[in-house]
């Protein structure tokens, strides 16, 4: 029981800690940000190893999904009811998804987390449909947890952090971006 919460302990912080410096190195705060994030952040490997990059002079280039009256904002290959280009800018960005998960289509290799181009076979043990899984994935990560990896790592609040909108996305992008 302690080894599970001292690794809850120690993945919240590390993910907090993620999060600061995607900030400091965006040269940006989340003050004012809506909840589809605070738009892409001008960074690259290069740009890491050498130092901060300076702040951009434009306004981010992440903009709210057209409203399409259906609740679909539409752009999904896999099925999910969401905006897939708005997914991967959270994914990437604001819910820093990337820094723990490798994902080939969003350019990420974090190691921390299951890469997450092949999500099939686990929703399969799960007995839940891709989708489906890969939402409960995102807001109750404690329900199935991927072989070789602890419990308890993954934050539990991104289903009250992110907006039932930027979640639907998160899912319609993963969701393409499976093989």
């Amino acid at each position: 029981m302690i080894k599970v919460l001292v690794a809850g302990l120690i993945g919240t912080v590390a993910g907090v800690v993620a999060m600061i410096i995607v900030i400091v190195l965006a040269g940006t705060t989340t003050s004012g940000a809506s909840s589809v994030g605070i738009g892409a952040l001008p960074l690259s490997t290069a740009a890491l190893s050498s130092g901060p990059a300076s702040t951009p002079t434009s306004t981010p280039t992440s903009t709210p999904p057209p409203d399409t009256g259906g609740g679909s904002t539409g752009g999904s290959t896999g099925g999910a009811s969401g905006n897939v280009d708005n997914g991967k800018t959270i994914f990437t960005g604001s819910a820093g998804c990337g820094g723990c998960h490798a994902l080939a289509a969003a350019g990420t290799s974090g190691a921390v987390g299951p890469a997450l181009d092949d999500l099939a076979g686990d929703a399969g043990k799960a007995g839940e449909p891709l989708d489906a899984f890969i939402k409960s994935s995102i807001v109750d990560p404690g329900a199935f947890v991927a072989s070789g990896y602890p419990d308890g790592v993954m934050p539990t609040n991104f289903g009250t952090t992110l907006s039932a909108s930027d979640i639907n996305d998160l899912v319609a992008f993963i969701s393409s971006a499976q093989k």
